[in-house]
């Protein structure tokens, strides 16, 4: 289980809510030369995962 961080939170002793609303996304791409597979990662805000997701197709 991972921790929280002591840096996510602000000097007035507020968490930052902000930071939780952004994820990392993982997709693999398929080279159409040589067939490998390469991984694109990207941190974006949860509300556009679809759009960011689709946009490789």
């Amino acid at each position: 289980m991972a921790k929280a961080a002591k840096t996510a939170i602000k000097k007035d002793g507020t968490k930052d809510l902000d930071a939780k609303n952004y994820t990392k996304v993982i997709k693999a791409v398929r080279s159409p030369k040589t067939g490998a597979y390469t991984f694109k990662e990207a941190i974006i805000h949860k509300d556009k995962v679809k759009d960011h997701l689709e946009s490789f197709k």
